[in-house]
């Protein structure tokens, strides 16, 4: 009996689980609303958006997300806010600043001196490996293609 209540509490703990109801005057509101809250970035989280997060923050940043829509105020208005609030992190998507050009362009940079010294590493092998023959030497290995010197001489 003990077991079977015990199986049946853990197997609903899904029902526990709070869906969150937002009412909006318009679908418009409610397509702003969901934009934002996926295009957010959840600050204690790192890598999640807020809709997503389950942290209080998150939470929080919905729910002024969401008065925000229903003040009629925009998508800019509403990231400008947050970014003022918590800086250009929140945003997963960050402007190109002097702050940020690195973010941006570090990865070509990384990419072209990745490959930059990968070709002269290879040149430094190929030199170190080349060959030199001199002229009797290519004599002597074309006589002996030829069939005209004997190989243990």
């Amino acid at each position: 009996m003990r077991w079977t209540l015990l199986l049946s509490l853990l197997l609903s703990a899904g029902v526990w689980a709070v869906a969150e109801v937002r009412e909006f005057d318009s679908p418009e509101q409610e397509d702003r609303y969901r934009e934002l809250t996926e295009e957010l970035r959840c600050t204690v989280c790192q890598n999640q958006n807020i809709a997503d997060s389950n942290a209080e923050l998150a939470g929080d940043l919905r729910d002024k997300t969401y008065r925000m829509v229903r003040e009629g105020k925009s998508k800019g208005e509403i990231k400008d806010f947050m970014v003022a609030r918590y800086g250009n992190f929140v945003l997963y998507d960050p402007p190109v600043t002097a702050g940020t050009l690195l973010l941006w362009v570090g990865p070509f940079l990384f990419l072209v001196f990745g490959g930059w010294l990968l070709l002269r590493l290879l040149r430094r092998r190929r030199d170190r490996t080349a060959v030199t023959v001199d002229e009797a030497q290519l004599r002597r290995a074309a006589a002996l293609l030829r069939g005209d010197e004997d190989p243990k001489a």
